[in-house]
């Protein structure tokens, strides 16, 4: 990947909508050159795909996220993860290193619905400190 292909990258992260010409005259190079280049990132899987992101409707579910940080004094994060990823509403988890072992991503359709998820959290052998981190806002690249 060149400075031409992080530019088209970035052209498309501020508006995967906008025209190829419109791309090529901020990148400075050819229609053709810069759909090729797309075409060419989309194959090697440097571009994922593209979507959209809507505004929540009336009546339509919200979801409440949150990471769980989980201090488990060196039991072996695989056995813990099995259980942990096999309650309902847990997205994924994260071996890291510090002071925290594993931090465990999860959403729920209320808080409520989410308290009942750590609860389970909890039932879990050799679980150890779990300290809830609830999701006040997301900004993505």
């Amino acid at each position: 990947m060149d400075s031409f292909d992080r530019k088209i990258l970035a052209a498309l992260e501020q508006d995967a909508r906008q025209s190829i010409s419109a791309i090529a005259g901020q990148v400075n190079l050819s229609r053709s050159a810069v759909s090729e280049r797309i075409r060419r990132m989309e194959e090697n899987g440097d571009i994922l795909g593209y979507r959209v992101i809507t505004r929540p409707q009336a009546g339509t579910r919200t979801t409440v996220r949150a990471f769980f940080e989980n201090q488990h004094k060196g039991y072996n994060c695989e056995t813990m993860t099995a259980r942990i990823l096999a309650i309902p509403g847990v997205v994924c988890c994260y071996g890291i290193s510090g002071e925290v072992d594993l931090l465990i991503e999860a959403e729920a359709e209320s808080m409520e619905a989410l308290h009942q998820l750590r609860k389970q959290l909890d039932q879990i052998p050799d679980i150890g400190k779990v300290t809830t981190h609830i999701v006040m806002g997301q900004w993505r690249r």
